[in-house]
């Protein structure tokens, strides 16, 4: 009895087989290690992970075959004569010298650049204006958000023809110049070659500027009141406090809205073609026009699509210095 008892107790005290003793960690339980169990966990998912691009690919492909593949063909054929019709042959860079060598694309060029830069600052300082003005507690702030932002969702083109309408010489502002005794000041605008860049000037900031302004409010949300609050209990006037607390923190939404707004003015099309056509006698052409009626009105594709390169070119070159000249970090 005594020795049955005693084997037992011995039996009871050991541990199960293939269990470790009380006390020791087990292979799976040591730090660093892992149990099989584990390694099926972490093992990677090859078809998740290959997923997240499978549902991305169309948008892809669309905007590779768009943009990059259309403009390599595009850049192909400003190397050549092709009047978008039947055979063409290479020619080099004689598109080019055509371009450079012909005055009425130097003019072109001038006022795309005037156009686009002209309408980015007018745009900007008023965007910023009215964004610092409706950013305050108003009440009718809401209304007016939306009033001021109306020209940007509207179409450029429908829009241009209500200007155009506007500027007419029996429109609503020689009318009421005439009315108010100011008749001497009554023109053509659209018709005089020195008015008709300033009246394409004001429609094309008019619609650029609601853009701007939302930018600028987006960018008035990171400004803490808290500085602005201990700015102005030091004794910093308005403009003072706008120098120096406001508009360093808008520096990426300044950024950002004369990068795009450059982009914008740069390839503008549709309320200069509804305006004026380019005229009166080229007093408002640009690229983008000039590449329209090289290509489909005179059957030039090559000097065109030359044109549209060199556009796509003086883009490129102003959106990256403008990302450069404007970055926030140094060393980005």
């Amino acid at each position: 009895m005594t020795v049955t008892s005693q084997s037992t107790n011995r039996e009871a005290s050991e541990p199960a087989s293939g269990q470790a003793p009380i006390g020791q960690k087990t292979e799976a339980s040591r730090p660093g290690r892992r149990g099989s169990g584990s390694k099926k966990a972490s093992r990677p998912q090859w078809g998740l992970e290959f997923g997240h691009w499978w549902w991305a690919l169309p948008g892809i492909v669309l905007v590779f075959a768009v943009h990059y593949v259309a403009t390599g063909i595009g850049g192909f054929f400003a190397f050549t004569n092709w009047s978008g019709i039947g055979s063409f042959e290479i020619i080099g860079f004689k598109n080019f010298e055509a371009i450079f060598s012909d005055p009425t694309k130097i003019r072109s060029l001038g006022n795309t650049l005037f156009f686009a830069f002209g309408s980015v600052l007018l745009g900007n300082i008023l965007g910023l204006l009215l964004a610092l003005g409706l950013n305050r507690v108003v009440k009718t702030r809401y209304a007016l958000r939306t009033l001021f932002f109306m020209p940007v969702v509207l179409s450029p083109l429908a829009t241009a023809y209500i200007w155009k309408f506007i500027f007419d010489f029996d429109g609503p502002i020689n009318v009421l110049l005439t009315s108010v005794g100011l008749e001497h000041l009554a023109k053509p605008w659209l018709a005089d070659p020195q008015w008709a860049v300033w009246t394409v000037l004001v429609v094309l900031t008019w619609s650029s500027t609601g853009f701007a302004m939302v930018i600028f409010m987006a960018g008035l949300t990171s400004v803490p009141n808290e500085v602005e609050e201990a700015a102005a209990i030091d004794g910093a006037n308005l403009w003072q406090r706008f120098c120096h607390v406001t508009l360093p923190a808008l520096r990426p939404a300044v950024a950002i809205a004369m990068t795009l707004g450059i982009v914008q003015g740069l390839r503008v099309f549709d309320p200069i073609m509804a305006l004026t056509s380019g005229g009166p006698a080229g007093a408002t052409e640009t690229l983008a026009t000039e590449v329209y009626k090289q290509a489909f009105a005179l059957g030039n594709f090559g000097g065109g699509a030359a044109l549209a390169l060199v556009l796509a070119v003086i883009i490129l070159f102003f959106a990256v210095l403008q990302q450069r000249l404007t970055r926030s970090n140094p060393e980005d």
